[in-house]
């Protein structure tokens, strides 16, 4: 098993720490978690950028698959992200549920679905395809 540290995602960088995904528990079969939106993350016009959906998507499917496989010695890297957007935010706070479609041995599939926390109306759902690659040093 390889000793890989919890993934702090505010720490990463300061392009994730933007996003404001906050992970409330991950595993290799399921992250939860939410996200504050606000002005920080809009558009010219006023609403949040599609960008931080897809950003959001991408690192709950990133964080549980990279979970799946680490006791392989192993993390997981997006190879495609499809995020649709279903309705506009301007500020508030998503929900945030990733579960795996498909666990394999060199690739994943992912589903994310960003709710709204006040009302559990979709907000944004997404699914990533990630490969199973070794990890730095293993």
């Amino acid at each position: 098993m390889s000793d890989v540290p919890a993934v702090d995602l505010t720490a990463a960088s300061a392009f994730v720490a933007a996003m404001r995904f906050d992970v409330a528990d991950a595993d290799g079969t399921r992250v939860t978690g939410s996200v504050d939106l606000g002005p920080d993350q809009h558009t010219p016009w006023g609403v949040v950028h599609g960008g931080v959906y897809c950003s959001v998507v991408e690192s709950a499917a990133s964080v549980g698959a990279s979970l799946a496989v680490r006791e392989r010695g192993q993390f997981a890297v997006g190879v495609n992200n499809n995020t649709d957007f279903v309705r506009p935010m301007t500020s508030g706070r998503l929900d945030v549920v990733a579960e795996p479609v498909q666990q394999g041995r060199t690739l994943q599939l992912w589903q994310v679905l960003l709710t709204r926390a006040d009302d559990g109306k979709l907000v944004a759902r997404g699914q990533v395809r990630l490969q199973n690659v070794p990890l730095p040093g293993a």
